[in-house]
């Protein structure tokens, strides 16, 4: 069974930079992993993720600014989160989906992000 738990979330400054972390209890080397906030009314969007291929993509309204990465010996996926905009206030969260299907299998619990400005 694949758990993921997200933290790092919380209050920061328009500008500012936060780091999410989501580990994953099972192995991951066949997963896609990302990250999908959801502001309050909407659904979920995915804004990276990270495929079992080590490939990495980003929605247009966070390039530049987020980076995913991830540790498969510490079984945890990040999100550095730079340049922070009110508009990416959110819950985050850390998601999972096994390798040729397009149906996210997994979520985590989400964390809350909040961008003041």
């Amino acid at each position: 069974q694949v758990q993921l738990v997200e933290s790092g979330g919380g209050l920061v400054q328009a500008a500012g930079s936060l780091t999410l972390s989501c580990t994953v209890s099972g192995s991951m080397f066949s997963l896609t992993t990302g990250w999908y906030p959801q502001a309050p009314g909407n659904e979920r969007e995915l804004v990276a993720d990270f495929t079992s291929a080590g490939i990495t993509n980003y929605a247009d309204s966070v390039k530049g600014r987020f980076t995913i990465s991830r540790d498969n010996f510490k079984n945890t996926v990040y999100l550095q989160m730079n340049s922070l905009k009110p508009e990416d206030t959110a819950v985050y969260y850390c998601s999972a989906r096994r390798r040729f299907e397009t149906i996210v299998a997994y979520w985590g619990q989400g964390t809350q992000v909040t961008v003041s400005s």
